[in-house]
């Protein structure tokens, strides 16, 4: 009977342990959940520049004078050119005569130059299919800060009479260039000619290098402010003669006639021209040498007649 009793409470006293054991367990409970933080679009961005379509034909030929490259001004144009359109361009540096010679041979699709008469003979001729004006700066006459033949404060004509008269060393370019026409214009005005002068040198060269051989000669030289500017810290020259209006020098782009010769790139050339008389283009133009030199090498004509510069 004891051990009945016995039996039954321990069964009681096992389950009752096993109730509370249940009852103070913590309950699972479940980490909150945390909502991940939504997904935040990058700020939307400009599109990049487009590059523009490439031309159905790319490539131009550009042909110039020297000085338009000598003054450094085509190292800025014609890559802001090419980047904008698409086009290459190909760029030849002679005198002005000889790339109006190309113009009129169908060897170049573009014109840059500087000898209004002779522009409009090609043009008379049909050779040129389009002309506009660019762009203007001056031809000075440099020499020996000494100045020899006593040419300060003259005339660009009377000038050309005392270099004459006093036999002192002159470097012509003798090229045909624009400056070279202009040089000629002068000896007629003064009915002299210095061919087989002794004091008078022709280098055939473009104008760069034609004030450095007048530099070591110690001559004078006709020039354009640009190129002079440009060399200047390598030359014994200085300004003799400068701010007359017989030596203003002015630049138009000519487009080669399509119709005299097919194969040129007329497409190519409009778009080099239209370039270069754009109004951001003439604000390159004029601001041009203002960093290096305290004054513009070249000033803007786009928005001009050629009766306004007296032509």
């Amino acid at each position: 009977m004891r051990l009945k009793y016995f039996n039954v409470l321990l069964t009681l006293f096992v389950f009752l342990s096993l109730a509370l054991s249940a009852c103070g367990s913590a309950a699972p409970t479940t980490a909150p959940v945390t909502e991940a933080p939504a997904e935040t679009e990058a700020p939307a961005t400009e599109a990049a520049t487009e590059a523009p379509a490439e031309p159905a034909n790319p490539n131009i030929i550009l042909a110039t004078t020297t000085s338009t490259q000598d003054s450094g001004l085509l190292d800025v144009l014609v890559p802001m050119f090419e980047e904008q359109t698409g086009y290459t361009v190909q760029t030849i540096a002679v005198g002005t005569g000889a790339a109006l010679k190309m113009g009129e041979e169908g060897n170049a699709d573009v014109l840059l130059v500087h000898a209004p008469a002779a522009e409009v003979t090609l043009m008379d001729a049909g050779f040129g299919k389009d002309r506009m004006l660019v762009m203007h700066n001056d031809f000075i006459i440099v020499g020996p800060v000494d100045d020899p033949a006593g040419i300060k404060a003259l005339g660009p004509k009377d000038a050309f009479v005392a270099i004459y008269n006093a036999g002192v060393p002159y470097v012509s370019r003798g090229d045909d260039s624009g400056t070279h026409k202009m040089e000629l214009s002068f000896w007629t005005k003064a009915e002299l000619d210095p061919k087989g002068q002794a004091w008078y040198l022709e280098t055939g060269q473009g104008m760069g290098a034609s004030l450095t051989v007048a530099s070591e000669k110690g001559a004078y030289i006709l020039t354009d402010r640009a190129t002079y500017l440009a060399n200047k810290e390598n030359l014994q020259l200085e300004i003799l003669l400068e701010g007359n209006n017989a030596l203003l020098n002015v630049y138009h782009v000519i487009t080669v006639n399509p119709d005299k010769w097919p194969k040129v790139n007329y497409e190519g050339a409009l778009a080099f021209a239209s370039f270069i008389v754009d109004s951001a283009t003439q604000e390159v133009i004029g601001q041009f040498g203002m960093e290096k030199f305290g004054q513009s090498l070249f000033i803007p004509d786009a928005d001009k007649l050629d009766a306004d510069l007296g032509l």
